[in-house]
């Protein structure tokens, strides 16, 4: 048998051995449950998962602001369930139409808050460490480090030592000396503002979530001279948070005053607001004082905790209806809900109580458009040219018959239901329909009564929100800015002053620098401590600088030489 072929041999038999091994010798012990938990523990709680969370936070918000909200307008929903048949159940069933509170959401909420406070906790203790700790010890051989320099001279070694320690000092480095040198570091604010901006990330995740579950915002609609408080039925709309309950909203009221509205008269921004501003009187709780406030756009009204901004504005006809007999069936201002920039408004006005000129009972119905500036041309029909009352003008148009508000299903007031109703004809069997300016007055056909357009008021609709946490989450948000400055923009770096008798008799004073992240202007900090301690340890001048050099410039030129040495060797 060759020698190759004993070797062959023997390397089969040693892989025959290894084959017939036992199969559970190859493998890794199991991690088991704690094991797993630890590493599931230890994944959630590093930076690159709280960032990848960050991310999907982000990412899922992005269908609340393309799907229409429950929250934010059930109307809206509804249009688009009844558009996309499709579509909507499985939105519906992904919970897409409440975004903000679906269990996915709220899932990655969860996770990212967790894995925040996993990530903080560890590294706070780490840094109080840092806190407690001393600066560490000079290295064997400061000659290595990014930046360094070096020179001698004729002063004392713990001549030179105190004097560098007093320049750290100076330069707010913590110090101390060990043994033949001078340990110094700096920027621990760096970690600070680590610390500082996700604890506020915290904060700021706190304070909205508090913010949309203890939410309200309703909003109302109020005609000049009229009133609001801040009770449940007085709002035409309200929506709140899941955990707000309705007996803690703040008992206050205010009083709609007067409103005043400029527009641009001329020029290509003609009909552009100037000004909207009303005047109103608010109070605070049931015999609170009351006192004169003005809201504007952006300006909103403080008030017991709550705020209320100025949203719309428009006008409301005041209209007075006569029925057969010659009684008054209606009397009041009728908001109309503008359709356009020159507020063209519609509205309608539902009489439900009335009697004709042979004493039965009937009820009314007018659909009307307001003109603020009435203009008409054969292209866009009548119309308003401006937002200001020029020449105000009604149109209406009247019918009788069954307004269905005894059925008891709602009706939304800015509408009218004219599937039971017949529409007035003239005398010559024209459909009817009227313009009225103020104080001009019509006659219903058949003597069924009148109406009368006594004047013009105006209206504004104002957004009573209460946001509560929000003074945290600006705190939170300006902590976060700071703490993110403060990481980005300061460096962390640690400093070494050595200082030996020669053989000679004469000192070699060394300064090394390290920076725990990349920056450029190290040498030039070790240059100026440098410069400061020439005057407690002169250089002696080398024979290349000669007996009148300035060692000073020597000094800094030196670091700034063997820094760019350093560098270089390193690439």
């Amino acid at each position: 048998m060759t020698k190759v072929e004993t070797e062959e041999r023997g390397l089969g038999e040693a892989g025959a051995q290894l084959s017939t091994a036992p199969s559970d010798s190859l493998h890794a012990p199991a991690l088991g449950v704690i094991g797993w938990a630890r590493w599931f523990w230890r994944q959630l709680t590093s930076m690159r998962v709280a960032l990848l969370l960050l991310f999907l936070l982000s990412l899922a918000s992005v269908p609340g602001s393309l799907v229409p909200q429950t929250a934010v307008d059930a109307t809206k929903v509804d249009a688009f369930k009844a558009k996309h048949e499709t579509l909507a159940p499985i939105y519906d069933s992904l919970q897409l139409f409440d975004v903000y509170s679906s269990v996915w959401f709220s899932a990655i909420y969860i996770l990212l808050f967790v894995s925040l406070i996993g990530c903080i906790v560890p590294r706070s203790w780490q840094f109080i460490g840092q806190l407690r700790g001393r600066p560490p010890a000079a290295p064997r051989r400061l000659d290595r480090l990014p930046a360094h320099t070096t020179w001698r001279t004729r002063a004392e070694p713990g001549q030179v030592l105190e004097a560098a320690q007093r320049v750290m000092r100076r330069r707010r480095f913590r110090s101390r000396i060990s043994g033949d040198a001078v340990a110094a570091e700096k920027g621990y604010l760096r970690e600070a503002g680590n610390l500082v901006f996700h604890v506020a990330l915290i904060v700021m995740l706190v304070a909205f979530a508090v913010g949309q579950l203890w939410k309200s915002e309703g909003g109302k609609l109020i005609v000049d001279g009229d009133g609001f408080s801040n009770t449940l039925t007085q709002y035409d709309d309200f929506k709140s948070g899941a955990l707000f309950d309705q007996e803690d909203l703040a008992p206050f009221g205010f009083t709609l005053h007067g409103f005043d509205a400029s527009y641009e008269r001329g020029g290509p921004q003609k009909g552009t607001p100037r000004v909207f501003r009303a005047h109103v009187k608010s109070w605070e709780g049931a015999d609170g004082t009351e006192r004169r406030s003005t809201i504007e756009v952006n300006r909103p009204l403080d008030i017991a905790g709550d705020r209320v901004y100025l949203i719309g504005h428009g006008y409301a006809p005041v209209i007075t209806v006569k029925d057969g007999q010659g009684d008054i069936a209606y009397q009041g201002a009728v908001p109309f809900l503008p359709q356009d920039g020159n507020l063209s408004s519609v509205g309608v006005v539902k009489v439900p109580d009335y009697r004709d000129g042979n004493g039965k009972k009937e009820q009314l119905g007018f659909q009307g458009r307001f003109m603020p500036t009435f203009a008409l041309d054969r292209v866009r029909g009548p119309h308003s040219s401006f937002p200001a009352l020029d020449y105000p003008v009604l149109a209406v148009n009247a019918f009788h018959g069954d307004l269905g508000v005894d059925s008891g299903v709602p009706q939304n007031v800015y509408q009218l239901e004219t599937r039971n109703m017949k529409q007035f004809k003239d005398a010559d069997g024209d459909l009817f329909r009227k313009f009225l300016r103020p104080g001009e007055t019509v006659k219903l056909p058949g003597g069924a009564g009148s109406l009368r357009l006594d004047g013009v008021k105006t209206w504004a609709s104002f957004q009573v929100s209460h946001q509560p946490a929000k003074g945290l989450a600006l705190g939170g948000a300006v902590a976060a800015l700071a703490g993110l400055s403060a990481s980005l923009f300061i460096q962390r770096r640690r400093v070494w002053v050595r200082a030996v008798r020669g053989k000679d008799g004469t000192t070699a004073v060394e300064i090394a620098g390290l920076g725990r992240s990349e920056s450029t202007k190290l040498p030039e900090e070790l240059a100026d401590l440098a410069v400061e301690l020439q005057p407690d340890a002169p250089a002696l001048p080398s024979p290349e600088d000669g007996a009148s050099g300035d060692t000073a410039e020597s000094a800094e030129s030196a670091v700034t030489a063997e820094s760019a040495e350093g560098e270089g060797a390193r690439a």
